[in-house]
């Protein structure tokens, strides 16, 4: 795919089937993801992959968080089921690095960069994605029980799959305007 199509394109796609990607494109997708902006080279990210299994394993985990969270019993197991939206989804986390020269918000903003990278490199090989937030992003109790740090965050859930269905691009033309000051 031409990659100003592929920028000017982007949509994320809620409605995701199998299959998803996998090996040499799931391998692309988590090397895309690596090539991001990253002063001093940090590396200041972390990328918890579920497929399969590893999926109910996930679900369990933010079913836990929304139990410890004090959640109705109907959103305790909607969160069980949130991961199988998808055929594979990509916990990406900012994992802080110590460091005197780049700030915790530089290494925050490196690893968002991750997510979009991965969801490009997925629709360049055909897959389609979205990022998912939530409370679940936020939820101490999940992050505790992802053996994550005091300074990690999670930074965003990337679902990915096969569309499931078709979606239109919609751009009006002003879009620009609404959103650029020139100095």
């Amino acid at each position: 795919m031409d990659a100003l199509k592929l920028l000017l394109e982007r949509r994320s796609c809620h409605a995701l089937q199998a299959p998803g990607p996998q090996g040499a494109e799931l391998d692309v997708i988590l090397r895309a993801g690596l090539r991001v902006p990253d002063f001093q080279s940090l590396r200041p990210y972390e990328f918890l992959v579920a497929v399969g299994p590893g999926l109910d394993r996930l679900g369990d985990l933010f079913a836990q968080a929304a139990r410890v969270a004090g959640k109705s019993d109907e959103l305790v197991g909607r969160a069980a089921r949130m991961p199988h939206r998808a055929p594979v989804v990509i916990t990406v986390v900012a994992r802080h690095k110590p460091s005197t020269i780049v700030r915790p918000l530089e290494q925050r903003l490196s690893a968002g960069c991750a997510v979009m990278a991965m969801q490009m490199a997925a629709l360049a090989q055909g897959f389609a994605g979205v990022w998912r937030s939530g409370w679940l992003m936020f939820d101490r109790t999940l992050h505790n029980l992802l053996d994550l740090g005091p300074d990690d965050q999670i930074v965003g859930f990337l679902y990915l799959g096969t569309q499931a269905k078709p979606h239109e691009i919609s751009l009006s033309a002003d879009e620009i305007g609404e959103v650029t000051r020139w100095l």
